[in-house]
């Protein structure tokens, strides 16, 4: 297929990699020009100037950029997407966003004929270079039908949940156990170094039991060795709770642990770790040690 990828960030890049190497036609869109001309440098593929002009041609435009602002802007904006696209194709929206603009996007783009999917991922940076994102998809069945054979070139699993918000929701409540485990996680670290334990003999034993999970499996030995500086970051999600928080006001939902991690995720800030990857919770737990 002819695609466009709009947004060459740490997982925009490679996803995009990844549907060059599968046979596509791909032609790129960055904010910084020179980051798209390294793409194209490494993968087979061209690049636009503006949004606009990447999509023109297009069959479908993925997206991936940082919050609802440069969403809309790259979508909805002078030389956005929208005044570039063609009647039939369709956008998926792979930003960590709101459900609203994700409804506000959709309602737009029903009006050019476009189709629409929210399709937020979860998996990392690892996950995007390795090609085995999981990917939660609003939208309706003929988009996502037509769209997800492309998208297993960056996946290993895709799921439509419901109408267009339903893949940004989906998002949520992935970030809710993230922010929950990787606290725990935290203490848990926290907890056998201060009980003299030899940690990394623990978690090699308890990871595979009850206790176990992706955050254990893949952070507990950069924590023990206090390694931070790679990863999701603080910054990024302090933005997606405050997106869950927001829409939890909106539904009623109580977050009692979510809203707490994510102050914790504010000392972390406080202390200059915006850029350092969530699992650094625990030196808010280690600061006086």
């Amino acid at each position: 297929m002819n695609v466009a990828f709009i947004g060459l960030g740490v997982m925009g890049y490679p996803m995009a990699g990844h549907l060059s190497k599968a046979g596509h036609q791909v032609k790129v869109y960055n904010r910084t020009t020179s980051k798209a001309e390294s793409w194209v440098k490494e993968h087979k593929g061209s690049y636009g100037i503006t949004p606009a002009e990447a999509a023109i041609g297009a069959e479908i435009i993925f997206v991936c950029v940082g919050n609802d602002n440069d969403l809309r802007d790259v979508i909805c904006g002078e030389d956005g997407v929208l005044k570039g696209i063609s009647a039939g194709a369709i956008l998926v929206d792979h930003t960590t966003a709101s459900a609203e603009v994700a409804r506000d996007i959709y309602a737009i783009a029903q009006g050019q004929n476009v189709g629409f999917l929210d399709a937020p991922v979860s998996g990392g940076q690892a996950g995007a270079e390795n090609g085995v994102l999981s990917v939660m998809v609003g939208g309706d069945e003929t988009s996502f039908a037509k769209a997800s054979p492309v998208i297993e070139a960056y996946a290993k699993s895709i799921r439509l949940l419901g109408e267009v918000g339903s893949g940004q929701l989906a998002k949520m409540v992935n970030q809710i156990c993230i922010g929950g485990l990787v606290q725990a996680l935290s203490e848990a670290v926290h907890f056998a170094k201060c009980s003299g334990l030899d940690a990394e003999q623990v978690f090699d034993v308890i990871q595979h039991g009850a206790a176990g999970s992706w955050q254990m499996a893949n952070r507990h030995q950069t924590m023990i060795n206090n390694e931070f500086e790679f990863g999701f970051a603080v910054d990024w999600m302090r933005k997606d709770f405050d997106i869950v928080l927001s829409e939890a006001r909106k539904n009623g939902a109580r977050l009692p642990v979510t809203a707490l991690v994510d102050q914790f995720y504010a000392d972390v800030q406080a202390m200059g770790g915006g850029r350092l990857d969530t699992s650094s919770l625990l030196k808010r737990l280690e600061t006086d040690k």
